[in-house]
């Protein structure tokens, strides 16, 4: 027994290692070539044959040539074990593409981004410009800068969303777009003729009317002599120009912290109309949003003098006005991505 054996052995195992093609031929090679039958294992038995000195050294080499064979499975069994694995992932995966009849088609804005935009050039074609703020607030601009300070019960009303920030109930998903008002009335010098649209979010039950996370725009107006008769001139000549002729109005009277006089305003329902049904609640009208007068304590919270300046504010969901429009029963089918109901806008 030599060198050159040991190393003939080593070889022709690691030939026979390498060329295994599977997990299951790697392990038949592992006995074949490390086993207790193979060729490197009878080198063992010779040992006993040589001198002390010389059964030392040959020892070693056999144990050398034993762990090269040894690392090069283990190698091996790594690299057989992820390619088994890359094949059978794609044995087993599942094509879930959608693959819609016909030729593709170009995708579009949602029916809400559509009626937003076709409202802001509404209003914007009345002499409105448009700002927008953060859907992150403060306690500060969402409540008590509108007239709603701590413990007040129009809080109750908002079922709001709190962040786990800064002071307990410091911070919110916006309730309203409302507080953009009071962010352009601390930027901007009065004259200001603005609107403010984006989204809101309460902690609302999804009903026929209403969703957790809505889109709302509202407006403001503060001016010299302004009064509620030029408000109620203004949302008769928005709810026209939306709506069209047919569509009749009215307001009722209301309240709201941050506006006083207050009022509602409403439409006849489009589902039933005005006879009623499940999404007027039989009532025959839809309410679209509030209105009235800015509180004096909101223009104090900006430091506008009240005695000077007057103005008025309104709101309502633009989902709900595309509902009324196009006839919709239920909002919530707004947010189902079903393709043939956003097909047809």
């Amino acid at each position: 027994m030599d060198a050159a054996e040991i190393d003939l052995i080593e070889k022709t195992g690691l030939s026979r290692i390498e060329s295994a093609a599977s997990l299951d031929d790697l392990r038949a090679a592992e006995t074949e070539v490390l086993g207790k039958k193979s060729a490197i294992a009878r080198l063992n038995t010779r040992l006993g044959s040589l001198s002390p000195d010389d059964r030392k050294a040959v020892g070693q080499v056999i144990n050398h040539a034993r762990a090269r064979l040894q690392a090069a499975a283990d190698e091996r069994r790594v690299a057989l074990g992820a390619e088994e694995r890359r094949r059978r992932l794609e044995a087993e995966r599942l094509d879930l593409t959608e693959v819609l009849p016909g030729p593709p088609t170009r995708g579009h804005l949602t029916l809400i981004t559509q009626t937003r935009d076709e409202l802001e050039d509404l209003f914007v074609g009345m002499g409105y410009a448009v700002a927008e703020g953060p859907e992150v607030e403060t306690d500060w601009y969402n409540f008590e800068a509108l007239n709603i300070p701590k413990a007040h019960p129009a809080r109750s009303g908002h079922d709001s969303l709190y962040f786990e920030w800064g002071e307990p109930e410091s911070t919110l998903l916006r309730t309203h777009t409302s507080p953009v008002q009071i962010r352009v009335m601390q930027t901007q010098p009065p004259p200001i003729y603005s609107i403010m649209p984006g989204k809101v979010y309460r902690k609302d039950t999804p009903d026929a009317r209403h969703t957790p996370s809505f889109s709302q725009l509202e407006g403001l107006v503060v001016d010299r002599g302004i009064t509620f008769g030029d408000m109620a001139g203004t949302i008769d000549t928005f709810t026209r120009a939306y709506f069209g002729p047919g569509m009749r109005s009215r307001l009722r009277p209301a309240y709201f912290p941050f506006t006083e006089p207050s009022a509602e305003f409403e439409v006849t329902c489009a589902i039933c109309a005005g006879s009623g049904c499940r999404t007027c609640s039989g009532t025959g009208w839809i309410e679209l949003g509030g209105c009235g007068m800015v509180h004096p304590n909101v223009f104090a919270a900006v430091g506008l003098d009240a005695e000077e300046w007057s103005g008025f504010a309104f709101g309502f969901g633009i989902d709900r006005l595309a509902q009324m429009r196009h006839g919709i029963a239920d909002m919530r089918v707004l947010l189902d991505n079903d393709i043939r109901f956003i097909g047809q806008f």
